[in-house]
């Protein structure tokens, strides 16, 4: 998604404003190998493509927290003869953008550059995704970011991920501002958020394989591992059941916003509803690097929190958690704060997204790290499962995911695990 959330050599969008001429569009605009798995059962493939992890510290404006970024991608290719490029596989944006070899600036010289004229199969369109005859002058966009600006042109080739190839819409850059561009470890995006985020059926991928039939299923999965002991990847067409620890709880996207976003029910610690947002929204984002809410409920909850800056309380700090679909999707205390030097701060980014799209939380990377996440675009929901982590073998799991059914016990009411944990 477009927000400010990375910074140093890393830098991911979403929420971002797209230009097209004088017309204004909402949009969003942030070792590699694959692997071919053949369905016996249908002419479907699926495929998954590795991702890369990349983290660096960013000292927060008070200058004594730090807070630590990380973003993944992997490869992706373009054209024909391929041209390789390395992307964040983004649920918060809706279009592909790579840097084109007509882009002069210092930030697309740092980057691979897509060249036209080297692909037999590269054709100029329109950005609202209409043909013409090659010497019709086309338009530009323009993607705003809070920290810089992309222009780009838009082009039609050969797109590739892993094994699967489609023929589709994407967005070559000409200009890109060096603050914070020239940083990036990645290339460009390639957006997976839904068609509405996309400038046009054309530039959405997995709307040209669903109505392809390409994928063995029309959705795609992401598994992200919090250290190099597991492989980090997305997968195409396929749930890869052995990066599930449980069984997936399903939530059905809310809204016809473009982003894959669910109704959030409350805001839980330790299983206990806090009454601090009644029926929100959350949007499910694979390119934003923190958790993010609104900066009254950030506020409320870094007080409820009252982690102690010396880190004394760690081990006391309750379980964080969301009311999504009838469960609690609980984060351990490691993975809302961030510990560095001795110092313990929380891990919560204020965000205030204007309506209509807003109030919105975002569930970023940290809470990825602990949740497998399935898109289904047919069926446009949204399912979690508590991720296996091969170091995470004595961790509970049964207290990551927690249904919301109570039974009498001994104790009084209590809440117990739906679903089956794996081995």
């Amino acid at each position: 998604m477009n927000l400010p959330h990375l910074a140093g050599s890393i830098l991911l969008v979403g929420l971002s404003w797209l230009q097209c001429g004088a017309a204004r569009h909402a949009v969003n605009g942030a070792a590699s190998g694959a692997s071919e798995v053949r369905s016996e059962s249908s002419t479907g493939i699926s495929t998954s493509v590795s991702l890369q992890r990349r983290s660096v510290k960013q000292r927060q404006s008070s200058g004594t927290a730090v807070v630590h970024k990380t973003a993944y991608f992997g490869l992706l290719n373009v054209g024909n003869p391929k041209q390789e490029f390395l992307v964040v596989f983004d649920t918060g944006s809706g279009n592909l953008v790579i840097p084109g070899d007509d882009c002069r600036s210092e930030a697309c010289i740092a980057h691979r550059r897509f060249s036209q004229t080297d692909s037999d199969s590269a054709s100029q369109v329109s950005c609202d995704g209409e043909f013409g005859s090659q010497d019709q002058k086309y338009d530009e966009v323009t993607i705003t970011f809070g920290t810089g600006e992309i222009w780009g042109r838009c082009l039609q080739d050969q797109i590739c991920i892993g094994t699967v190839c489609s023929r589709g819409s994407f967005i070559a850059a000409t200009y890109e501002s060096a603050n914070p561009f020239k940083l990036f470890a990645f290339d460009g995006v390639l957006g997976l958020a839904l068609i509405n985020m996309s400038q046009g059926p054309d530039f959405n991928l997995m709307d040209r394989l669903g109505h392809s039939r390409t994928l063995r299923q029309p959705l795609f999965s992401v598994f992200l591992s919090d250290d190099d002991s597991s492989v980090s990847e997305v997968s195409f067409g396929e749930v890869k059941e052995e990066r599930l620890a449980s069984d997936l709880v399903w939530a059905s996207v809310a809204r016809d916003s473009g982003y894959w976003e669910v109704q959030m029910d409350d805001v839980t610690l330790d299983d206990h509803p806090q009454q601090l947002c009644i029926d929100c929204y959350a949007a499910v984002d694979t390119g934003t690097s923190e958790l993010a809410g609104p900066s009254e409920v950030i506020a409320v909850l870094g007080d409820k929190l009252n982690v102690k800056e010396d880190c004394s309380n760690f081990h006391l700090l309750p379980k964080l958690g969301f009311i999504v679909a009838g469960h609690i999707l609980n984060l351990q205390p490691r993975d809302y704060v961030d510990r560095e030097g001795g110092r313990c701060s929380v891990a919560l980014m204020p965000l205030d997204v204007p309506p209509p799209n807003g109030p919105l939380f975002v569930f970023g990377i940290p809470f990825l790290q602990r949740f497998y996440t399935v898109y289904d675009t047919d069926s446009r929901r949204i399912g979690f499962g508590v991720a296996k982590h091969s170091q995470k073998v004595s961790e509970n799991l049964r207290e990551r995911l927690i249904s919301l059914h109570a039974t009498k016990g001994k104790a009084g009411n209590r809440r117990k695990f739906q679903g089956h944990l794996r081995a």
